[in-house]
């Protein structure tokens, strides 16, 4: 076992096909909390259930034969380790704490009847002690809050001698309170699952060798070997071998992926069958499942404008309920009636509706490759009225694709070919979008490498490399040109026509002069035209595309996918000034992008839509996250956010109309206190239910 293991023992107690019952020891210790344990182990594809007992130090594991093993169980509770204390997420388990007082009223109900008065009377003041405390406590320091209704009607029944009354009353809010906390329970766990522990440990390549470390000791540039059944422990760039990967656990994309040489690799997902190579590009904190986990913490850490409204609002019906009490008491005398008024509470419903509302469409989203940041984010998007497109990578792909490859003088005995070919050869060694697109061409036609010499790089302008037949010069035309003193001009009628098309250019040169041009094009997403439909079926009244493309082009295309307006040769700093006109129109603005210069205007829109493959400042400043790049994530988006404020509001109106009318019973005297708890209590329980259960897409 490995040390983890080591610290984690465990014994297999019993076990049936697709069910393993195992013993472990240290369950529930510090760093080993059963919520981090089931939320480590339900990552596993093929587990459908997991379920870690503190008081039992027991774990069960449900998993589908057809698609994992008891090996692979076994092998992932090998791998835990114990998380950052930062990076703990223990949504809690039903604690023998929480079901005591349950058993306690239970038992004095049991006994109530065959004890004598006096006795009667002590276990009954034994019992509601606490809930007289506690009210007493909430009292002096928080002020009138409903632990203080709750206080004076099970008070007022125990001072009138209604022993019976008073212990059922307790036992009914006692039984509310356990059933909310488990519903509380329940929304953390719909978003467990999203706040990736610490990466298995890794395969990797040392010294040609094969060595075993924890995935937080890896380094870029090491090259990792990752097999079926096993976790990707790093992002990276594949370098050998064939696979088909399980993605969803980061991107929300539930059919499995083929990765194969220059894809990328994300930390997080499993290799469901097949074996890569992969060279580490990100490792630890800067993978792409610790990014969710921060962005996913950050965002329950945030409470949201509906949030504090609620808040807010149970607390003055806190105070409508006394008041209510106090004026029924003055008119009728009657403390029957002011015990059932006491026990509607309007508060529980209220104020756990709303973020567990918040939870549970986060958790939707995320199924759907989408993170929200917080609350805020959700109501914003729901609100938003325009939404405005960066062009280039949102509605086309954010990978280029090489068009053309043009040999400026065939003469030279230089083939389109034989240039891909060696440009391919030359700029593997970079990393931008351009150097990818020429590589995967050369790759995708099969072209062999080019051996070359050192490599010499001008940032943001071009390479060099030093050939057996001299030296070659790669890069954009100013650089070629101004820097180099190469002159394209007498091929302007070449270089314009594709410009005109749309199309990129990368410029090649040797000693002897200008060699080549390579033409690259991003190319309109398939799902664009209808997204853009479904965006105005749920309620967007105007879309906006900007583009840096020459204004005949763009218009073009805008026109063909009916944006409303469209602006043209935009530089990157204009942006977030045409969001700030929008708004200074009374527009309600999401922008769409995912490039280094779309930073200011993510921040300025009212709601910033990050896509996947955007800049590092990208997903910095958006408030919304694309995991999955498609861009009908953004329809996604809206109709989760838009039907999780629906579904909010509609059981506001419900918590607040059927507590008015418990109340009004209570008040008509026609509720008695008990008939007044157990309605109240199961209209709680039906609202948070009823939210917890989230929202449905329509696609």
């Amino acid at each position: 076992m490995s040390q983890a293991a080591a610290v984690l023992s465990y014994r297999i107690v019993h076990e049936l096909p697709g069910r393993l019952r195992l013993r472990l020891p240290r369950l529930g210790a510090p760093g080993h909390g059963p919520g981090d344990l089931e939320a480590w182990m339900e990552a596993l594809p093929g587990v459908l259930g997991v379920q870690a007992s503190r008081a039992s130090r027991s774990l069960i594991v449900e998993f589908d034969p057809l698609t994992t093993n008891r090996e692979a169980v076994l092998r992932r509770l090998d791998d835990y380790r114990e998380p950052e204390p930062d990076e703990t997420f223990d949504t809690g388990e039903e604690s023998e704490s929480e079901l005591a007082p349950l058993a306690a009223s239970v038992l004095t109900l049991a006994l109530l009847p065959i004890l004598p008065a006096p006795l009667k009377l002590g276990l009954t003041a034994l019992k509601v002690g606490p809930t007289l405390a506690r009210g007493l406590d909430t009292l002096v320091n928080e002020g009138v809050k409903v632990e203080v209704l709750d206080a004076l009607a099970i008070g007022l029944s125990a001072a009138r001698g209604e022993v019976y009354a008073a212990t059922v009353t307790g036992l009914l809010l006692e039984l509310g309170a356990y059933l909310e906390r488990r519903t509380v329970r329940q929304s953390d766990r719909l978003l467990q699952r999203l706040l990736h522990p610490d990466p298995a440990p890794a395969w990797v390549e040392r010294d040609g060798r094969l060595i075993r470390i924890p995935g937080s000791e890896v380094r870029v540039g090491d090259l990792v070997a990752v097999g079926a059944g096993e976790q990707i422990p790093i992002d990276g760039r594949v370098v050998e071998g064939l696979a088909l990967v399980d993605q969803s656990a980061i991107t929300g994309e539930h059919t499995p992926v083929r990765k194969e040489p220059f894809r990328r690799a994300l930390g997080g997902s499993v290799v469901i069958e097949g074996r890569l190579r992969i060279e580490a590009t990100e490792v630890g904190a800067d993978t792409t499942a610790a990014r969710v986990s921060r962005f996913i913490r950050e965002a329950l850490a945030k409470r949201s404008f509906s949030q504090r409204e609620a808040e807010r609002l149970a607390d003055q019906r806190v105070n409508l309920t006394l008041g209510t009490a106090a004026a029924v008491y003055a008119v009728t005398r009657d403390p029957r009636r002011v015990q059932s008024v006491f026990l509607v509470d309007y508060a529980c419903a209220l104020k756990l509706g709303t973020p567990i509302g918040i939870k549970s469409g986060m958790a939707r989203a995320a199924e759907y490759g989408v993170l929200m940041r917080g609350g805020d984010a959700i109501e914003q998007l729901a609100e938003v009225d325009t939404v405005v497109f960066d062009k280039t990578g949102t509605l086309t792909h954010s990978e280029l694709m090489v068009t053309d490859v043009e040999v400026l003088k065939p003469k030279a005995g230089c083939s389109e070919r034989d240039l891909l070919a060696l440009v391919a050869s030359i700029e593997e060694h970079a990393s931008h979008p351009i150097a990818n697109a020429v590589v995967q061409a050369a790759h995708d036609r099969n072209l062999p490498h080019v051996s070359h010499g050192e490599i010499e790089y001008l940032v943001a302008h071009g390479v060099s490399a030093q050939l057996a037949s001299g030296r070659l010069v790669i890069g954009s035309r100013h650089y070629l040109q101004s820097h180099e003193g190469f002159d394209f001009s007498p091929f302007d009628e070449r270089i314009e026509r594709l410009q005109s098309e749309g199309k990129t250019l990368l410029y090649v040169a040797n000693e002897r002069g200008p060699v080549g041009l390579i033409a690259l094009r991003d190319t309109l997403r398939a799902e664009t035209p209808a997204t853009l439909a479904r965006l105005r079926r749920l309620g967007i009244e105007r879309l906006v595309m900007i583009s840096g493309d020459r204004r005949v082009m763009a218009e073009a295309l805008g026109r063909e996918l009916g944006f409303d307006a469209i602006h043209a040769e935009v530089v990157p700093e204009d942006k977030a000034a045409l969001v700030q006109a929008l708004q200074a129109e009374g527009a309600k603005v999401a922008f769409v992008g995912d490039g280094v210069n779309d930073g200011p205007a993510l921040t300025v829109a009212d709601v910033g839509i990050a896509m996947p493959r955007g800049a590092d400042i990208a997903r910095a400043t958006a408030d919304i996250l694309l995991m999955d790049d498609r861009l009908d994530a953004v329809a996604d988006a809206r109709e989760i956010a838009a039907k999780t404020m629906g579904l909010i509001r509609t059981n506001f109106r419900a918590a607040v109309g059927l507590n008015t009318a418990i109340l009004a019973g209570a008040v008509s005297g026609r509720l008695p206190p008990l008939g007044s708890a157990v309605l109240h209590n199961g209209t709680t329980l039906g609202v948070l239910l009823n939210v917890l259960k989230g929202v449905q897409l329509e696609r």
